[in-house]
């Protein structure tokens, strides 16, 4: 994840409030809420959402790593046709799936995100085509929802300084069109009265 705009926007908003950022891998990413280690968590879907407010963010394509001088590179996206014969790395560790991939050892598929993280000079990422994505979240304990949570969630989702929950934007007020008095007869004036029509 890169959580640059958003602690810039609560740094500003909340100067007096700090804010901790800590990496954690994904198979973590939900423990350290029922841990207690954080109060916000960015996860994975799918995940055990039991105790969990969970609010999807966007989706992320698939992405296939290979060496840069694979003839896929040719290509602007690849299909999954485009690898059968190919050795799909499965290795936990990422990093050492990409030294592999560079290595000429297979190929990698992975969230666009996770290729940018370990992102070399000798491997490229092209996005494959008909891939399912995937969703990222933010997620957080729900007996355990503050003000504070609810305003970065908002910050995460969009919502500027001017929309923030603490200071909601007051009524619109109701004004009545005042009604227009009759002028007053003059002294003196008459005033004719509707003539009654004549039943037949």
């Amino acid at each position: 994840m890169t959580l640059g705009r958003w602690t810039t926007a609560w740094e500003e908003r909340n100067p007096k409030i700090p804010l901790g950022v800590s990496p954690v891998s994904e198979a973590a990413s939900v423990g350290v809420l029922h841990s207690g280690e954080a109060d916000l968590s960015f996860v994975r879907l799918p995940i055990e959402r039991e105790g969990l407010s969970v609010i999807t963010l966007y989706s992320e394509i698939a992405v296939v790593v290979v060496p840069v001088e694979d003839p896929l590179t040719l290509l602007s996206s690849v299909t999954p046709a485009d690898l059968e014969g190919r050795t799909l790395r499965s290795e936990p560790d990422i990093s050492e799936a990409v030294e592999l991939v560079a290595a000429g050892v297979g190929i990698l598929v992975v969230p666009h995100s996770i290729a940018r993280l370990h992102a070399r000079k000798d491997v490229e990422a092209l996005p494959l085509v008909g891939a399912p994505s995937t969703d990222i979240a933010i997620a957080w304990l729900s007996d355990k929802t503050t003000a504070e949570i609810e305003e970065f969630v908002g910050i995460v989702r969009g919502r500027t300084a001017a929309s923030s929950r603490g200071t909601p934007t007051p009524p619109t007020p109701i004004v009545k069109k005042a009604r227009t008095p009759r002028p007053a007869a003059k002294p003196g004036s008459r005033t004719r009265q509707p003539r009654k029509r004549k039943g037949r």
